[in-house]
């Protein structure tokens, strides 16, 4: 609690630092005044402006070259102006400079302005997007200790773009460019804009790079306007040959020869060259000094051949498709020119060295792990993971993992003796290629077959063991750089529920719900999975996420037994399930991030199944859910657990609908030390009819009963659960480790009337939850 209030107690401290700030006049040293910042008028005759295209655009281009920017303003007032002021105080203290070291900035004073120079840069950047002849000038503006500048452009009518065309000529490459004009995407009426035809070029260099001709520049393309058959403010536009281009840029290089070396070795870069060695498959010769990788696999992910002309394109994909195997670390794909002499004809010829260096091929990994919980459950955990990259010689990784740990209650009272005790295996095994298909039909990356099998057992003292078994056969590739999918035709799970307690058994005798959800024993169907992913392009400011799940179960199973509702003497599950998680993130400045993230989830049992199976039901809380409640401690709806649970301390609140949105700001504190503030909210919630399971329920001691307040109604507005919190992360290479303390802020299981709450200084039992986590929660 002491925490809590010297928190606040800083906030206000700094809302008085604010304050202050606005008194910064006494701090400018004498012949200097503060720079305040710049306007820009752009004069333009109205009717021109509204038939310019992209006038708002160059506008936008023109502010953005007044320099320097003005320091921070916060409401009218210069924070972080008046820290680093303080700080240069003979004896600033620690807090001032902190604060400095956070969040302060230098003094940018009227001095540091080059008023002529900014007045070149806007008319060069006019003259540029094709308002030839334009005026600027600017007027200083100084008051006190202040100073600013007026910026006033008088443009002149832009020049539009008549015709576009190719000068003529008897090269080859000419021909190909003629092609390529074709699908430009300049246009009759286009202002001159220099960009653009960068653009222009840069997309022509592309196309004829993907033609062979490899030595080619896309500063070797000239354009040349032409004014003088209008008497508007017309041009025409021609494309050339830069005079005297190498005659080598000019003709197309063919594939003469491909050299792959798959056991590279970067620290020692001789190579073999031994003809013992070496292994050629359809032309293309494999040196490696022993075998590492197959090359009659290997040759399945190159994109070109011996004999087919240069393309830079295909080069790059080839490249990308082998860094993807998971077995390199190192892919570097080099030219070589052949016969020189031959390139002051129509053709030349390259060699192609595909140099690949490998990673560790074996690894092992192990975690120590330490939980302990709210309700007192404290214990270690260990699991290790060993790793092969390269497990046939083809590129298949194959990992296991094992996993144990134990948690017990060490508090006095009724549960002192409860334990819990967990462990698995699991192993995964990753064919970079699609069994039993070609790899050559994706050629962006390079899709891998995923197989599964793994074992787990959950044993809680007094309770009951749960054992289960799982197996999995899918497929994953990417489309492009966003585009992701997964595919498990095959995914099968097998749970049995044993050794349960009396105490237990009369949780499941009162919750019929529970009770129907541990007897689906047997999983199997199909799982499909869709990732559309920006975050990682660093370049969007405004990136999106968006993935969504299909889950189907049963019906092949249904077709089996006939219906019986059995397979192999067990009850089989059948439902549909799908779920949803779309984020929005707004970037800008120093590494700040607002993130925005709706989900929603739905699982709907039908033929053999009342419920969906436990293992698949929706669950609400934890760190990477509504932070301010423990994991799975929230719903159904505004079912009060505490009311007819004799044991509540594992009993897991679940539902087959889910919804849940967050809002988080993310901001640098300094180094690798992050801060956030977040908002929560949502729930889970029961939907269909439970009657038959209504009718089966024997504790008459639930005030609220599960299936009324569980249920998913249209006033489920007023059974959201809200918190709010911040937290720290160290994040050093994108491995965080994360700490947030959040606060309910609406509480569902309450009385309707008390729900809301004090953040913090509320009233509410666990006022405040602590979350560690690894990685950020979205």
């Amino acid at each position: 609690m002491k925490r809590i209030v010297f928190t606040y107690s800083t906030l206000c401290v700094l809302a008085v630092l604010l304050l202050y700030s606005c008194g910064i006049k006494k701090f400018i040293p004498e012949g200097e005044h503060l720079y305040s910042g710049a306007t820009l008028n752009m004069r333009l005759d109205s009717a021109i402006k509204a038939e310019v295209k992209g006038f708002k655009q160059v506008e936008t281009e023109l502010f953005n070259l007044i320099q320097p920017n003005p320091n921070t303003t916060f409401l009218g007032m210069k924070p972080a102006l008046y820290f680093h002021y303080k700080a240069q105080k003979e004896k600033p203290g620690f807090f001032y400079r902190f604060l400095n070291k956070s969040f302060g900035e230098e003094p940018v004073y009227f001095s540091d302005v080059n008023t002529e120079r900014i007045q070149e840069l806007i008319l060069n950047r006019l003259d540029n997007n094709g308002f030839f002849y334009s005026r600027v000038d600017s007027e200083e503006r100084v008051q006190e200790k202040f100073a600013s500048v007026s910026y006033d452009a008088t443009l002149r009518e832009p020049y539009l773009l008549e015709n576009y065309q190719l000068e003529s000529d008897s090269l080859p490459i000419y021909n190909e460019i003629e092609e390529l004009i074709k699908n430009t995407p300049l246009s009759k009426g286009d202002r001159f804009d220099l960009d653009l035809l960068n653009l222009e070029r840069e997309r022509l260099d592309n196309g004829l790079k993907q033609k062979g001709y490899y030595n080619l520049r896309p500063d070797f393309l000239i354009f040349e306007a032409d004014t003088n058959r209008y008497q508007t403010k017309k041009f025409d536009l021609f494309l050339r040959l830069k005079k005297n281009v190498p005659k080598r840029a000019a003709i197309p290089y063919t594939i003469d020869s491909i050299t792959v070396y798959p056991n590279f070795s970067i620290e020692n870069d001789t190579l073999p060259v031994t003809a013992k060695n070496s292994t050629q498959i359809k032309g293309i010769d494999f040196i490696q000094e022993e075998l590492y990788f197959k090359p009659k696999l290997l040759e399945s992910y190159l994109l070109f051949n011996k004999g087919d002309l240069y393309n830079a394109s295909t080069s790059k994909r080839t490249s990308n498709r082998l860094s993807a195997l998971g077995s390199y670390k190192y892919v570097n794909i080099q030219y070589t020119e052949l016969d020189t002499t031959l390139t002051d004809g129509d053709a030349g010829s390259l060699a192609a060295s595909i140099y690949l260096a490998p990673l560790t091929k074996r690894s092992i990994r192990a975690e120590l792990q330490a939980v302990t919980k709210s309700n007192g459950f404290t214990g270690p955990g260990i699991a290790l993971t060993y790793s092969n990259r390269n497990l046939f010689n083809g590129g298949e990784t194959i990992s296991i993992s094992a996993n144990f740990s134990y948690e017990s209650q060490l508090s006095s009272g009724e549960n002192s003796s409860l334990s819990s005790i967990a462990g698995g295996i699991k192993t995964d095994l990753i064919i970079p290629r699609l069994i039993p298909f070609s790899p050559s039909v994706f050629q962006y990356n390079v899709p891998k077959t995923k197989i599964s099998l793994g074992v787990d057992f959950l044993q809680r003292s007094q309770l009951f063991t749960l054992s289960s078994i799982n197996t999995s056969f899918g497929y994953t590739w990417k489309e492009n750089r966003y585009v992701y999918h997964q595919l498990d035709p095959i995914s099968v799970n097998y749970s049995r529920l044993f050794n349960v307690t009396d105490e237990f058994q009369q949780i499941l005798d009162d919750n019929p719900f529970l009770s129907r959800s541990f007897e689906q024993r047997f999983i199997a169907g199909l799982i499909y999975g869709f990732t559309y992913d920006e975050v990682s392009d660093v370049e969007k400011e405004f990136p999106i996420y968006f993935s969504t799940s299909i889950d189907l179960a049963g019906n092949t199973l249904s077709l089996i037994s006939g219906g019986s509702g059995s397979i192999l003497g067990s009850e089989y599950a059948q439902y549909a399930k799908a779920d949803a998680d779309f984020r929005f993130y707004m970037r800008w400045g120093n590494e700040q991030t607002l993130i925005s993230r709706v989900y929603a989830g739905w699982g709907v049992p039908y033929g053999n199944s009342q419920t969906l199976p436990f293992v698949k039901q929706f669950f609400s809380g934890g760190p990477y859910s509504i932070r301010a409640f423990n994991i799975r401690s929230l719903g159904p709806g505004s079912f009060d657990v505490e009311n007819g649970v004799t044991n509540t301390d594992y009993f897991d609140r679940s539902g087959n609908l889910k919804l849940e949105a967050n809002l988080e700001y993310r901001f640098p504190i300094f180094s690798y030390l992050k801060g956030a503030v977040f908002v929560d909210a949502g729930n889970v919630w029961l939907t269909g009819d439970y009657s038959d399971l209504e009718n089966e329920q024997v504790n008459s001691n639930f005030s609220n009963t599960l299936f009324t307040d569980g249920k998913f109604e249209s006033d489920w507005l007023k059974e959201v659960a809200a918190g709010v919190g911040f937290g720290l992360r160290v994040d050093v290479q994108n491995f965080v480790i994360r700490f947030d303390l959040a606060s309910p802020l609406r509480v569902p299981y309450l009385p309707e009337n008390d729900r809301w709450n004090v953040p913090f200084f509320g009233n509410v039992d666990n006022n405040f939850t602590l979350n560690f986590a690894i990685g950020y929660p979205f």
